[in-house]
Parts: C-alpha cells; structure tokens; sequence
C-alpha cells in the first residue's frame, strides 16, 4: 500500500476532513485531523444539509456510516416554500405533500459532523491546532523530505503527506498553488436565531421546520429551521467586492445590521424584522469562486479537497456533498494497488476532481445568477420541477 509506514496529516475538521480520515482509518493508515476548534462544541456548525446519493451518501456508504446518518437525519427538513417579498406562496412542499425527505435526506451540520467525529479512533483529532506554516524539512537526516506543520499554539506536527481540507479561506492551498477566487458578484449575511420558537415565532411558523426561499428585487432571503430550534437565515444580494469593509455596517450590534435591511429590503414582509429582534451574530460571506480549468503542478506529498480545492456559491447545494465525494475518491486514489507513485494517485484524483468540480461551479454561478435576477421565481419553479421529475 502508498502510505504504509506513512503519516497522514488532514488539515481541517469539516465533513469532508473528518470523512477522509475515517475512510483511511478504515484500511490501518496513520493520520491525524488538525482542527483549528479548541473543542467541538465551540461554535455553531452552520445549518441543514442534503446529501446526494450519488455524492454525499455515496461516501457515508463507503465509510459504513449510513446507519447512524439514519439516526439523525431529520425527515421533512427538505420541504421547501417559495415565496415573493410579499410571503405569496409559489411553491409549499407542506401543502403538495412533496419535498426532498427521501431524494435528499438533510442532517443539521453538527449532527453529522459528530457522527464523524465519533467513527475516528481516540486521538485522531488534535484540537485547538489552529494552521500557521508549514515547510519539507531539509535538515534533519531522520524525517527529510517531509513536512514540518507549525500551529499558532506553537506545536508542531511532521507528517509524510498533507491534505488541505481547511475551507474556503484555505491557509494550505498556497503551497500547491498560487491561483486565486473570483468574487461571484452576491454578498450573504448569515444569522443564527437560537429558540427561534420564542424569538422569532411568526417566521418560526413560516419554515415549518424546513426552508423558506424568498426572491424578488434581485435579492434573496433563506431561512431554514434547525433541529435544535435555531433559525438560520442568509440574505443575499449584489453587491460590491469591498462591501463589507466600506459599508460602514457593524456586524456585531443587530441595531445596524437591522438599520441596512431596513433600506436594501425595502418594501419586503414586516414580518421579517424578527430576525433582528434578538442578539444575533451576524457574518458577512462575500461569494468567491474558483475559475473553470484550474491547474497546478501536482505534488507527491500535498493535496486539496473540498472548498480548499474548488470554492463555489452555496446556491447549488453541493458544497459538503463536494468535499465528501473529494474524501472518497481521494480514499480510493491512495490505497489503490494500481499506481506506484503517491504522485500518480495524487494526479489521479485531482484530474477527476477538477473536472467534477468545473460541472458544479458552473451549476452553482448559473443558480446565483439567475436567483439574483428578475423572474427569480420561475427559474426556481423549473430547477425544482427539473429535480423532482
């Protein structure tokens, strides 16, 4: 086998990090996950996902995990409703009876993201290993040739081969390459309503537990229900690359977040100020993306996954179900017995990777176009049709 005697270091904790390991795991590889987190509770673990079969469930089957996804996925968590600014209905997935429960069983982040956590044997994760630097070593006679990780809390790991798998803001990614994103033109604001049951009743009420998309005006607004009683919500709307830093908008006091919906939402349901009514942390994501046809050099001890790899909208909701067929064949590509090389597996993978990636990015920046564009309600009726037929 490629990594025998062999140490494996996954930068990142996220599903696709975490998949990647148990996999490996599976077949007696030494690895490590370094996750920045000093604990895995620290922080809210994002909202609900649909996995795929032919992505997502496709690596939880691999990793004999589809037992416990069963235990924890959330039916009627993909019933969707569409509405205008006005909360007029298009589409009630609640009313129909349809909805992606059984095409695409949703699981809340966290949830999956501890069933990972509980397949990995004790000591796989190193917390609190927040990525500083890391360099091949040249001068010590045992461990040359291989990586040297620094940490900000001023450990240091060595490791045989290294897997970025450290988001879309990757630290990593810059020892592979130099290729940078292109903003995609859409700026979200992301909220988390926690006992939205009391904080937020009447939009509560409005998602019945599953998603409510809301487009007009060449904006959009997404709220989705959490099995935990949180809401989380994402606006969405043009704007410029710099936004952020020159909107003069204080992310961190809800009076002047709620002071610029108030102007860029115009005219939108009254309703919709309850997501100002309780301390929210807000997060400005401005959307970025990895151009088609990327290539780099690919390396014998270094590699990407996930949004470390191909950075997209989330508007296609292919983002973890990416980074976890990444984990898969990535998985598959190392313990091969048909390459001789870590190279030749490596250049294996990101070949498909890539190409795999090209198809979803464009899916992704033709549903951010068109979501941000008048008649945003028709194209969403016929992508839906689309995927339900």
């Amino acid at each position: 086998m490629l990594l025998d005697q062999k140490v494996v270091a996954i930068i990142g904790g996220g599903p696709g990090g975490l998949m990647l390991a148990r996999l490996l795991q599976l077949k007696g590889v030494k690895v490590h996950v370094y996750e920045r987190d000093a604990h895995p509770g620290i922080r809210q673990q994002g909202a609900t996902l649909d996995l795929h079969e032919e992505s997502g469930l496709k690596a939880l089957q691999a990793a004999g995990l589809m037992s416990a996804f069963t235990g924890h996925y959330r039916p009627g968590a993909g019933k969707m409703r569409v509405a205008d600014k006005n909360l007029k209905f298009f589409i009630d997935d609640h009313a129909t009876g349809q909805g992606y429960t059984e095409i695409r069983p949703e699981i809340d982040r966290g949830p999956l993201r501890d069933i990972l956590i509980e397949s990995l044997q004790p000591g796989t994760i190193i917390w609190d290993s927040h990525f500083q630097s890391m360099k091949r070593m040249q001068n010590d006679a045992q461990n040359m040739g291989k990586w040297a990780i620094n940490f900000k809390n001023g450990q240091t790991a060595i490791a045989d081969l290294v897997i970025a798998a450290d988001g879309a803001n990757s630290k990593v990614r810059q020892y592979l390459t130099d290729l940078q994103p292109v903003y995609s033109d859409i700026t979200m604001v992301e909220g988390n309503i926690y006992n939205a049951a009391a904080h937020a009743p009447k939009l509560w009420q409005l998602t019945k537990g599953g998603k409510l998309f809301m487009l007009e005006d060449e904006k959009s607004l997404i709220l989705t229900a959490k099995g935990d009683g949180t809401l989380t919500f994402y606006t969405g709307s043009k704007e410029k690359a710099d936004w952020v830093a020159n909107s003069q908008i204080d992310f961190d006091n809800q009076h002047s977040v709620f002071d610029w919906f108030k102007i860029a939402y115009a005219g939108w349901d009254p309703r919709l100020h309850e997501l100002f009514q309780s301390e929210v942390k807000y997060i400005p994501r401005p959307m970025y993306h990895y151009a088609k046809n990327q290539q780099w050099d690919t390396a014998a001890d270094l590699t990407l996954l996930g949004d470390a790899a191909h950075r997209m909208p989330p508007y296609a909701g292919e983002g973890v179900n990416m980074a976890l067929l990444d984990a898969l064949m990535l998985s598959k590509a190392l313990l091969t017995e048909n390459c001789n090389t870590l190279k030749e597996a490596i250049s294996e993978y990101e070949s498909e990777m890539l190409q795999r990636a090209d198809v979803y990015t464009e899916m992704s920046l033709q549903n951010t176009r068109m979501l941000h564009k008048p008649g945003a309600i028709s194209y969403m009726l016929q992508l839906l049709n689309e995927e339900t037929s």
